[in-house]
């Protein structure tokens, strides 16, 4: 993985979290601002499962699990779109909040990526 890159996901995933409770904590409804902060943490995953599948062949090899970080990767590109498919389906504040729940969740499962690629020795 790439730090930089981790680092940014990991920044938009806490912002969107934190955006999205605060407005569901207001007693706002998901709205383009909290749907679309989900939308672009879904696209940087997209992305991290291009990065992770060309990352070896350009010499950056995982030192942990491959089929834990997969599983963690696969997983963290599923939260988001159950979290809009939730706020879509109940259009309630605290659709909102899980939205914001599901994008913290993603932050955190996307820095033990960068730990299983980095950290950890096979």
């Amino acid at each position: 993985m790439i730090l930089w890159f981790t680092l940014a996901q990991v920044g938009v995933a806490v912002l969107a979290g934190v955006v999205a409770i605060a407005a569901g904590l207001l007693g706002r409804r998901p709205g383009d601002v909290t749907v679309g902060s989900l939308a672009l943490i879904e696209l940087l995953l997209i992305a991290q499962i291009v990065v992770a599948v060309i990352a070896p062949f350009a010499g950056n090899t995982p030192t942990g699990s491959m089929l834990e970080f997969w599983t963690y990767l696969v997983s963290a590109a599923l939260v988001p779109v159950a979290g809009v498919a939730w706020a879509l389906l109940e259009r309630s504040r605290w659709s909102t909040v899980v939205m914001g729940v599901a994008a913290l969740a993603v932050a955190v499962m996307v820095w033990r990526m960068h730990q299983i690629w980095t950290v950890q020795i096979a």
